[in-house]
Parts: structure tokens; sequence; C-alpha cells
């Protein structure tokens, strides 16, 4: 008889492809139950699948309710030892109410009161800040003051102590994203504690960090410098430069010349400015800009990605779903399911007049493992 404390539960079935279904095949499954052992015949269509299905589904996070549940956790929910951060996260509704964005990816808003500090600690979990909204807010990474204003990408390799602290009179929220369940998948995690209080030194309010006094000079590389950590050494990336580069684009896809990813979409990555690679060594980050009354071409890619909306509105396709979205929104797009997006912005809801997407990956994972893949599908745009 079948043990009732073996986990394997095996079921004879007649189907194309399958062994007839006799006494003898029923009591050779009742024997494989029993030593925690699984046939693959019975199981290849879904652990080899003809293509990705991601456990993930497609979903949207309305900025404007996520930053009210922000401000109501900020007046009942304190920061500090416990929680660590009064960070809010996104939870795909397909992957059974973990705080996943989808099977690899963490997506959270993260919420500080006016004089408020979050203490110090460090993780292995690759991690960023992006900013679609206010300033105020200090990172403080390795003792190191960054100041975070709207447009910024501030990413942060594992294993670094910091913190942050709020300067200002008024409350701020960002978004960070982490490589949590990718690691929890993979037991790798550690965390660890720091000090309960910044000090004042790192309470301080500079213009500029030093990570970018030393590596934000594009094109230049300090001499001093021979080897560097696992991700990127410049924790501030500032929305003037970006924003300047996919001008840039538009304005040269306008005159006819090459630059853009397809006409009226341009494009750019945040990479190290030691190595020229992704910024972080699991995560890809990305600002896409599309011009108004474009519509971008599908395009189907192995992994998941996390979708801001920076600025503008227009309308995303993702699989079978399509919203219609505008700043702050966040939404997800599951591995190989087909992903566009038209711009319907303008001068009254966009600095740009078109609209501008942060995107975070895990495309870094997959192209280290050979494991990418990308394919694009002809559309009218």
């Amino acid at each position: 008889m079948t043990s009732a404390k073996t986990p394997v539960r095996l079921q004879a079935v007649a189907a194309p492809g399958q062994p007839e279904v006799t006494p003898a095949l029923q009591s050779l499954y009742q024997s494989f139950e029993q030593e925690l052992v699984v046939p693959l015949w019975t199981e290849i269509g879904d652990l080899m699948p003809v293509h990705p299905r991601s456990r993930a589904v497609p979903h949207v996070w309305r900025w404007d309710h996520l930053r009210r549940l922000a401000a109501r956790a900020g007046e009942l929910v304190p920061v500090g030892r416990g929680g660590e951060r009064r960070a809010i996260a996104l939870a795909n509704p397909s992957l059974g109410g973990r705080p996943f964005a989808t099977p690899t990816l963490w997506a959270a808003i993260q919420y500080l009161l006016p004089g408020e500090d979050a203490p110090t600690h460090r993780h292995t979990q690759h991690a960023f800040r992006f900013v679609v909204e206010g300033q105020g807010v200090w990172t403080v990474v390795g003792g190191d003051p960054v100041p975070m204003n709207r447009g910024d990408f501030l990413p942060q390799a594992g294993w670094n102590w910091h913190a942050h602290h709020n300067a200002t009179k008024e409350p701020m929220a960002w978004i960070d994203g982490l490589d949590i369940p990718f690691q929890y998948a993979g037991e790798t995690q550690f965390f660890e504690f720091g000090r309960d209080e910044i000090s004042e030194a790192e309470r301080a309010t500079p213009k500029r960090s030093r990570s970018e006094r030393l590596w934000a000079h594009p094109g230049l590389r300090p001499v001093s410098v021979v080897a560097g950590p696992a991700g990127s050494p410049l924790f501030a990336y500032k929305w003037e430069h970006t924003d300047r580069a996919l001008a840039d684009q538009l304005a040269l896809d306008r005159e006819g010349f090459p630059g853009a990813v397809e006409p009226g979409h341009a494009a750019v990555r945040y990479t190290n400015p030691m190595t020229g690679a992704d910024v972080l060594p699991t995560i890809r980050a990305e600002m896409h800009r599309v011009a108004r009354g474009r519509e971008t071409v599908p395009v189907r890619e192995t992994g998941s990605s996390v979708y801001q909306v920076f600025d503008g509105a227009g309308s995303v396709t993702v699989g079978e779903h399509t919203w219609s979205v505008t700043r702050g929104d966040l939404f997800v797009v599951p591995s190989w399911q087909p992903f566009s997006v038209r711009s319907e912005s303008g001068t009254t809801d966009s600095d740009s007049g078109a609209l501008d997407l942060f995107r975070f990956s895990d495309a870094p994972i997959f192209e280290a493992l050979r494991l990418d893949r990308v394919a694009t599908e002809e559309a009218a745009r």
C-alpha cells in the first residue's frame, strides 16, 4: 500500500504517449511513490514545455493607490528594527501571496517621513532605488550620502552597508528593486543588521556624493582604481544625463540617422563605468522613451521585467491584457509574454512630450546562462 508519508502521488492515465494502464503499471507507480522517485514520462509536458510558461501573470499597480497606502503606513508603522524599512512589496496575483513581482524580481514602494532615518543594514541581495517623484532623501551607501531626486537611478550591489535619511519637511516615496525572489529560490541569501542610528557625517546633504565625484564623468575612468565591486561603483545616475541621451536619440531619428531602437522609440541602458556591463550582476535597468503616437513592435523575451511609467501616458499590452497607464503606474511583463506600448503623451502630461518608461529585468542572469532569447512580431506602429 502507498505510505501516507510520501509526497509523491502518481496517477496512471490512458492518454497518447503514456503506457497502457494495467494493474502491473499501477503497482509500479506505487513503488515509485514509496521510493520518492518520479518518472519523466508523466511530467515532461510540465517540466519541459515547448516554450516558457511563467508562473507570474501580467498585472498593473496604480501609483496613486500605492502612494496613498504608503502614506497611511507612515502614520501607523515606525521605521526601525524589525521591519527595517517602510517598504510595501508588489505581490503578483499568481505567486501564492508571496511578495514577489515575478519569480525572480522584487519591487516595492518605500516611504520615509520628514526627519526619519532608516537604520543601517546589508544583504547579499542586489538592489536599486528609482525616484519617480520628490526629493530630499539621501541614501547612505558605505558611509557616502547620495542625494535622491526625481528621475535618478541609484544602484547598490549586494553586501554594502546602507541607510536612508529624509532631510526635508516633506515625506518622500520611491521604488526599490531587488533580486530577493531569485536568491530566495537559490537559497543563497545573507542579511546583517548594522548600527541603530546613522552618524552625523552620514546625515550630511551634499549635492553630489563621493561616488559621483569620482565616477560620473562620461567616458572617463579614474586611473587609481584597478578593481571594483560586484556592481557599479557609481551610486547615482542623474536624470539630466538620461533625459539628454533620450532626447538626442529621438532627434537623430527624426533627422534620419541611426540610434533609436525603432522609429520613435529611444532607449538607454544603465551600465557599470568600469566594465560597460550591467550595473548589477542580476539586474538590468533601462529607460525607454516612445514619441507621441508611436507604437512599439511586440517583443517576447525570456526572463521577466517590471516597468514604471516615469512620465506621460499611454497604453501597454502584455499578452492578452491591455491597460491605460499614467505617471508612476507599475506593471509586470512575465517571461515570453508579448509586450508592446503605444504613447499617448502630450505636453500637458509629460515634460518631454513622450512616454517615458523605466524598466528593470533579470536579463543578466539568463544571458550568463545562455538562456536569453528574444523574438519580435511585426505590427503597425
